[in-house]
């Protein structure tokens, strides 16, 4: 794979470094590309050294290898540098991308090197934002990568944790270097699958796994026996059709899929918001994770006792926020919302319709966990595909695997559609 790399202005630079590394010890053939901005962080000789080839960061700058990679032949004649790096590579990221190469590339300006390439760019665009907390969540940048997704463009979600302002946390680090080169490995080999082979190249898939866990007191919650297993199994399949894949973990102690960003949530309000933060630059959410119903009205700051002036007389529930609602009804035109319903016993078909006109979804998937054979902590599940236009497609019992290929099968073909939304919801275990 031929790799180009634009670097913008951003403590992050660094991990754009450790990326490169990465891509030329996989064997991938890597340039790179700088803001002006980039080099007061790490300068092109850093770079060079890694790469083995020079680093451009104007668009009147010669390139001396006149716009090759290395390992290939040198052309015959100087190209025009801004077009011909891009136009070489099979995948263009643009890491770390800072909110005003993020707005430039919403409006289609070009004014240096890294935003000239994007707009000449033929492979996939790979967007990976890194800022500080308050830019990435303010509405402008919110919009702009939403306007890119829509666009085809893969907009990675930051991570949460230290931001480079000191003391400040939140969400908007640059993941790291290992998921970066995978996402950019997704995507190159969904474009070159194609359409009927990947299916889901360019696409942003935001699947919620797990089940939340709210607190009643510092050693005891109220909980559900959701492992997450279907909703990692969707991740995974998303990610092999050319997705770049977003996974919101509640208390799951399975590997996620390689490559995929992770998020890990405790409580149905943690789940919530990393789903508001991520939601809007997806395509496609499944929302899978089991999320409490109640949570304890307070919980306690030590360990209730059974007996004594500790021991309650009983523990008042408040309804948690109904996570898949509050998304369906922030929804853009093209996004795609499938729900999952845990159902116990019969009546479970009719439950899930309501559901499903509710919250406006697309979809909702629906099993029964009264079985043992299927759902909770098995490999194996058995649904019903409920969609918004009346259909019904009985999935029989399968590996969770296979039936994770089945439903992408199914919603797939939505995304881009005026109807359509992003979600889904329930306890999908």
């Amino acid at each position: 794979m031929r790799l180009l790399v634009g670097v913008c202005g951003g403590i992050a630079a660094y991990k754009a470094l450790e990326t490169a590394r990465l891509a030329v010890r996989a064997g991938h053939a890597v340039r790179v590309i700088q803001t002006r901005n980039s080099m007061r962080f790490v300068g092109r000789a850093s770079f060079a050294a890694i790469t083995g080839a020079p680093v451009l960061s104007s668009e009147f700058e010669a390139d001396p290898t006149l716009g090759a990679f290395p390992g290939d032949s040198l052309p015959a004649y100087a190209p025009i540098s801004h077009l011909a790096l891009v136009q070489n590579a099979d995948a263009y990221l643009i890491a770390p991308a800072s909110a005003e190469t993020i707005a430039k590339l919403a409006a289609g300006i070009a004014d240096n090197l890294v935003t000239s390439a994007a707009l000449a760019a033929a492979c996939p665009v790979i967007v990976a934002p890194a800022m500080n907390g308050r830019m990435y969540a303010n509405p402008a940048t919110q919009a702009n990568l939403r306007t890119l997704a829509q666009r085809g463009l893969t907009v990675l979600a930051p991570e949460e944790g230290a931001l480079a302002s000191h003391g400040e946390h939140g969400l908007g680090r640059l993941p790291e270097p290992a998921a970066l080169l995978a996402a950019v490995q997704a995507a190159a080999s969904g474009a070159r699958r194609g359409p009927g082979g990947g299916g889901l190249a360019g696409r942003h898939v935001l699947v919620t796994a797990g089940g939340t866990r709210e607190p009643i007191d510092s050693v005891r919650y109220i909980g559900n026996r959701s492992s997450g297993r279907m909703g990692l199994a969707l991740a995974a399949a998303a990610a092999a059709r050319g997705a770049t894949v977003t996974c919101i973990l509640a208390n799951v102690a399975l590997e996620p899929p390689p490559g995929a960003l992770v998020r890990r949530v405790e409580t149905a309000a943690e789940l919530a918001l990393a789903c508001r933060e991520t939601f809007p630059a997806s395509d496609l959410l499944f929302m899978t994770a089991a999320v409490a119903d109640f949570r304890p009205l307070s919980a306690a700051a030590g360990k209730l006792t059974k007996t004594g002036p500790n021991a309650p007389a009983l523990i008042e529930l408040a309804p948690t926020e109904d996570v898949l609602e509050q998304l369906s009804a922030a929804r853009v035109p093209g996004q795609v919302l499938v729900g999952f319903a845990a159902e116990h016993g019969p009546g479970g078909l009719e439950r899930a319709r309501v559901k499903l006109a509710r919250k406006q979804l697309d979809a909702i998937v629906v099993n029964d966990v009264a079985r043992a054979d299927i759902g909770f902590d098995s490999e194996y599940n058995e649904a019903t595909l409920l969609t918004r236009g009346g259909r019904a497609v009985d999935l029989p019992r399968m590996p969770k695997a296979e039936l994770a290929e089945a439903l992408l099968d199914h919603v797939g073909g939505l995304i881009g559609q005026p109807l359509g939304a992003g979600a889904s919801a329930g306890a999908g275990d």
